[in-house]
């Protein structure tokens, strides 16, 4: 019934159907991220499921036009990502590790794109466009999946340092790789007999065009922001990563790489870290309206059929192999990447372990990707990354989590999160009781005395007056009565 009226009315008012389909879409995804947080499930998989059940698919409640104007959505959920990834890339963090950051992240990235080829194309003998664009995603990871363990847990350290920056310079491996993947994909579909250098060298320089506009419009956000208010600062930085998305959807390129820049220059111009946490309250009906359109894309007949533009083997199949050939490439170059450069034995374990999450970057790649190709490959490469997606996020954080902890990033022990002096100054051992105190002092002093935001402040101030004039008139009230 209710899809019934959704096609009505967008015969009749394609705006009322828009408007009724975004409802649909946030309404039921905040609906889905009930049920999955009970599973101890992230809110990825909640979008991404919601779109698949309300597609076409299953109970058929979003209007086919409405779903294929809605292509923009990956371009601007890329952007918000990507900017806020540049919050993690500062000059003073990078300087720690220098060259190695950029030796584990270039041989993790490239060793999972190898892998997955490898299997795809020379064993399941998938076609060699499809292959090219799946084992160049396949370096990609989820910065959000892994910062939000990482917040969780208050974990801190080598390793950590160590995985936000691979994480960061991670996706600008990916986002090189994905480019000179789809020129060379399009030139071989198109069965052009010379690749040549220019089809490499292209891609790479367009990116770094892109790069350096990036960093230009960094440095205007930073003249920008001078004196403006809380409104006015949401509203310049978000019309700028708009512009942005809109020069980079005129020369039919990525704005992930641009975006970085920006928010890298920004952060280390101004060390203004209160935009982003700004930003971060304005994404998630974003984020939450991109994954469900990725999910409302996702094709469960391509699933399990095989597509003659991809080869004779399933969808199923490869997906299942992607999954776990991508793994197997990310974790053995991350140690051997750690064991190269003479990482610690606790970061060469368990770094790899720490980059299995795999959601937004690489959909949103895999929807440009197939807006680019087209067809029914295109399909198969939405689908593939949709299904594998899926599965790294619900194992994803987890393995995150189980590699800060088995790294000894963070702990549950009180005498690990807060270590004190086990002795007083007269040299003699502290009693339990002493130690107690003096952690809960410790943690006392680290809680933010400004976390309230001023409009809570004020809120909280005039409730105050409110319940102190109460008081006085409660207090008047029963002197009269016992006089």
């Amino acid at each position: 019934m209710l899809s019934q009226f959704i096609r009505d009315a967008a015969q009749t008012n394609s705006v009322a159907a828009v408007i009724i389909s975004i409802a649909l879409m946030l309404f039921l995804g905040f609906a889905m991220t009930r049920l999955t947080k009970r599973l101890r499930l992230p809110n990825v998989t909640a979008y991404i499921l919601t779109g698949i059940l309300i597609g076409p698919y299953c109970l058929d409640l979003i209007p086919s036009q409405v779903i294929g104007g809605m292509d923009f959505l990956s371009d601007i959920a890329l952007a918000f990502i990507a900017f806020s990834t540049g919050e993690f890339f500062t000059f003073s963090t990078l300087k720690k590790n220098g060259m190695k950051v950029v030796v584990i992240t270039i041989l993790e990235a490239c060793l999972a794109t190898v892998v997955v080829f490898l299997v795809t194309y020379c064993v399941l003998g998938v076609d060699l466009v499809f292959s090219i664009i799946v084992s160049a995603l396949a370096s990609a990871t989820a910065p959000a999946s892994t910062m939000m363990t990482i917040r969780q847990t208050g974990a801190h350290g080598d390793f950590v340092d160590t995985l936000l920056q691979v994480v960061a310079l991670d996706d600008v491996v990916g986002l090189l790789e994905y480019s000179i993947a789809i020129s060379l994909a399009l030139a071989v579909s198109t069965g052009s007999a010379h690749l040549g250098i220019g089809s490499i060298v292209k891609p790479i320089a367009v990116n770094l065009g892109v790069l350096l506009l990036g960093c230009l419009f960094g440095v205007f956000l930073k003249v920008m922001m001078l004196k403006r208010s809380k409104d006015n600062r949401l509203i310049v930085s978000i019309s700028l990563l708009f512009a942005f998305c809109g020069i980079c959807a005129l020369l039919d390129v990525s704005p992930l790489l641009g975006c970085m820049s920006m928010g890298t220059i920004y952060i280390n111009t101004t060390h203004d870290e209160k935009l982003f946490k700004q930003l971060n309250y304005f994404t998630p009906p974003i984020l939450l309206l991109f994954f469900v359109r990725s999910g409302l894309s996702f094709r469960l007949d391509a699933l399990v059929n095989t597509s003659a533009t991809v080869g004779r083997t399933p969808l199923l199949t490869v997906g299942v192999a992607y999954f776990f050939a991508r793994i197997a490439g990310k974790y053995g170059g991350a140690f051997l990447g750690c064991l190269v450069t003479g990482k610690s034995k606790k970061v060469r374990n368990y770094l790899g372990l720490a980059l299995i999450p795999q959601a937004g970057v690489a959909i949103g790649l895999a929807a440009l990707g197939a807006r680019t190709l087209g067809g029914e490959t295109g399909i198969a490469l939405e689908t593939v990354i949709l299904s594998s997606s899926v599965l790294y996020e619900l194992i994803g954080p987890g393995c995150a989590k189980l590699a800060l902890y088995l790294s000894k990033s963070y702990s549950t022990k009180l005498e690990d999160i807060v270590p004190t002096e086990e002795l007083d100054e007269n040299g003699q051992p502290k009693s339990a009781v002493e130690l107690l105190i003096q952690r809960i002092q410790a943690i006392q002093q680290e809680i933010p005395r400004d976390s309230v935001s001023e409009e809570e402040q004020a809120f909280l101030e005039a409730a105050e007056e409110q319940i102190t004039a109460l008081s006085s008139i409660h207090a008047g009230t029963t002197r009269n009565r016992r006089g």
